[in-house]
């Protein structure tokens, strides 16, 4: 019997760290991220790889990432480093460990078997079994294809992530600026991909998350992919640089005008569907008409300004009778 993963942690901002940087490491403590990967797979060179897996365990062990989600991204199925990756990380750092992030992921077997692999390892050491969740990275068309099976593919999943570089590069995209519209489209390019990720994710009660933006000193460039992201209902972006890290926690956080109203519609429903409101259905909000559907999308706007840690700054006052 595996216990449920906290799908639902904030990942407005998650920043990516080579596993092998260790001044890079350090430094990540210390920023605003909501969520910190150290990466083992396209940051890290090959003959890098061993050595950076000890030195992940070190800082996972010893370094202070509070308030942070903790996560490790190990190489894709395909390649000879992957079982080791897990194998000495989670050993190493299990218990400083929230989630396994899996690249280039193409169909549900590879998750059940990291979901599996995480599971032996658990028992092996001791360690809560599934409490480790797990991150799937979609980055090709055969992994685009699959996604309604990867989402469902362990209780362990907790995000589904677009990996825009090597899905451009699979579909032959003729761009080379990641997450730039290719020249000669004049729509979004990356529309259908996007809601396709968004749909599997939301179906499965899981977050969906937008790749990086390489052009890392654009931070106008970065907000307005991210803004496409979060338009649609994306929960966060891959971060590069710190310079980026405000600029995510900012886009996937409401407007403090949005936050409040949330709030206010909450507060008014609760109130008008009691006994003391009428036990109405519906009812007036000032000028706006709310009801159950706008009940639902008010709890969306306070769960996002709320994991943000957003105050609000009105009160919902009961209307004279």
């Amino acid at each position: 019997m595996t216990t449920p993963v906290n799908r639902l942690r904030p990942r407005r901002s998650c920043l990516a760290v080579p596993g092998s940087n260790p001044r890079f490491l350090e430094k990540a403590q210390g920023l605003p991220a909501d969520q910190v990967f150290l990466d083992l797979e396209d940051a890290c060179a090959p003959l890098a790889k061993p050595d950076a897996r000890h030195t992940i365990v070190k800082f996972l062990n010893e370094g202070d990432w509070t308030g942070k989600t903790r996560v490790v991204r190990v190489n894709d199925w395909t390649t000879e480093w992957t079982y080791r990756d897990v194998v000495t990380v989670v050993e190493g750092a299990g218990p400083n460990l929230d989630c396994i992030m899996l690249p280039k992921v193409q169909n549900a077997e590879q998750v059940v078997a990291l979901d599996l692999l995480l599971t032996q390892i658990e028992k092996t050491m001791g360690f809560e079994v599934g409490r480790i969740g797990i991150e799937a990275q979609i980055e090709n068309a055969q992994g685009l294809n699959n996604v309604n099976a990867i989402a469902q593919a362990s209780p362990r999943i907790e995000t589904i992530i677009f990996g825009p570089a090597d899905f451009m590069a699979s579909i032959n995209m003729k761009s080379l600026v990641v997450g730039e519209q290719p020249p000669g489209y004049p729509a979004d390019a990356y529309h259908y991909i996007l809601m396709k990720i968004l749909m599997a994710a939301r179906a499965n009660d899981l977050q969906a998350i937008d790749g990086p933006y390489l052009q890392i000193r654009n931070v106008d460039g970065f907000r307005e992919v991210a803004g496409r992201a979060a338009a649609l209902g994306f929960d966060g972006k891959w971060v590069l640089h710190p310079g980026q890290v405000d600029a995510a926690n900012e886009v996937f956080s409401p407007s403090q005008e949005d936050y409040d109203h949330a709030e206010l519609i909450l507060d008014a429903y609760d109130y008008y569907t009691s006994e003391a409101g009428g036990k109405k259905g519906s009812a007036m909000l000032g000028d706006e008409m709310i009801d159950e559907a706008s009940r639902k999308m008010a709890l969306v706007i306070s769960g996002k300004g709320r994991a943000a840690g957003m105050r609000r700054t009105s009160a919902f006052e009961i209307p004279e009778a």
